[in-house]
């Protein structure tokens, strides 16, 4: 079986697009007929049953030419004026390929701090998880006119892990110019060897491959991409960097194009589960009745109306220890609800939340995908 199909297998994928792919450099318009081509690719993983998100650069080397800015480096303000000023263009350009698919485009502006920030990031990944069951393509924009980190530092290829390890994405597809790792830059080294596969983690060795170099308008070289497969393997996604210059990339790449393959030890799930277990400390607790319990050992989510205490000033999102009836811990999850907003609902069923809270939130207090039993 061909590499590519992991890509075909892949229940959620996240696609980055490099700004030197998306924008003639000298006119500073959308390369039209390669982005209906991804269009295309993309149509054919939706009908597939795929979700599919987009982190897409672009929009400042869009805007800096329709706003008449001079070649060569951009200081920070004018980066930031062209990136406002080319992001409407991008969104629309987008809208048009996707809707001649009959498919939905979003637009979700991010920044790495929507990632780091644990109320952010809850509330990210559950819009982003909505649209995507909604059958919509959400497009991430890094929020450049508001952060300026990601400008300066080349972080848009860490964002885009940042999303596919928010939304337990199965595979991050990173297109650029490059079709991968090689172990000499190919440009000064004609011999230079590429590489197929990293395995496991990003060593030293591996990390010492990488170059320097970033674009004029792009966010950066090999560099920020291993940054990036650090990221997206930790997390159990699988990263792939492939060159995507041609058009039909994404087709191209299940069809065996050469592209280097991050593979993770683990699955985003196991990863996941191993990181609520082990890297977050419980600030708060609940208790359970012993339906509950029953419940919980039947992997079924945690409900306010099994929940006979809770201890602990908490907000949604922090990490909690779940205990059995007699006190001892059973599970550690994260909390969906606030300690204050928790402690109303406790002990009732599932349909008088609205009514209690005032707002329709989530059915449960922990669900399953954000619990780990002991």
């Amino acid at each position: 079986m061909r590499e590519g199909n992991r890509i075909a297998r892949a229940g959620r994928v996240v696609v980055k697009i490099g700004s030197a792919l998306l924008v003639d450099a000298e006119r500073g318009v959308v390369h039209r007929k390669w982005l209906e081509s991804l269009a295309a690719d993309i149509a054919v993983m939706r009908t597939r049953g795929q979700d599919v998100i987009i982190v897409s650069s672009g929009a400042i080397a869009v805007g800096r030419r329709y706003l008449g800015l001079a070649e060569g480096r951009l200081r920070l303000h004018e980066q930031q004026a062209a990136a406002a000023t080319g992001m409407v263009r991008l969104a629309h350009a987008y809208q048009e390929v996707l809707n001649a698919h009959d498919l939905t485009l979003a637009q979700v502006l991010m920044t790495l701090d929507d990632s780091e920030n644990r109320r952010r990031y809850i509330n990210a990944r559950n819009t982003l998880d909505t649209l995507l069951r909604l059958g919509a393509v959400p497009l991430i924009n890094e929020n450049d006119t508001v952060a300026t980190d990601e400008i300066r530092f080349g972080d848009n290829d860490r964002l885009a892990a940042r999303v596919a390890a928010m939304v337990s994405a199965d595979v991050l597809i990173v297109l650029s110019h490059m079709d991968g790792l090689y172990e000499q830059d190919p440009r000064q080294f004609a011999d230079a060897a590429h590489v197929a596969e990293v395995k496991g983690e990003i060593s030293p060795e591996i990390e010492a491959m990488a170059g320097t170099e970033m674009s004029t308008d792009g966010s950066g070289g090999m560099v920020t991409k291993l940054a990036a497969g650090r990221i997206a393997m930790s997390a159990g996604t699988t990263m792939v960097i492939a060159d995507g210059t041609a058009e039909h990339p994404l087709s191209r790449l299940e069809a065996g194009a050469r592209c280097t393959w991050f593979s993770p030890s683990a699955n985003p799930k196991t990863a996941r589960k191993k990181w609520i277990a082990g890297s977050l400390k419980p600030i708060g607790s609940l208790t359970l009745d012993a339906g509950a319990l029953k419940a919980l050992n039947a992997g079924k989510s945690l409900l306010p109306a099994g929940v006979t205490d809770i201890v602990g000033d908490f907000q949604r999102g922090d990490a909690l220890s779940v205990c059995d009836p007699g006190g001892k811990e059973i599970a550690r999850g994260l909390a969906a609800y606030s300690a204050e907003d928790a402690r109303q609902i406790m002990g009732h069923k599932t349909g008088e939340i609205e009514t209690i809270l005032g707002y329709r939130g989530r059915d449960e207090l922990i669900h399953r995908d954000d619990l780990v039993l002991s």
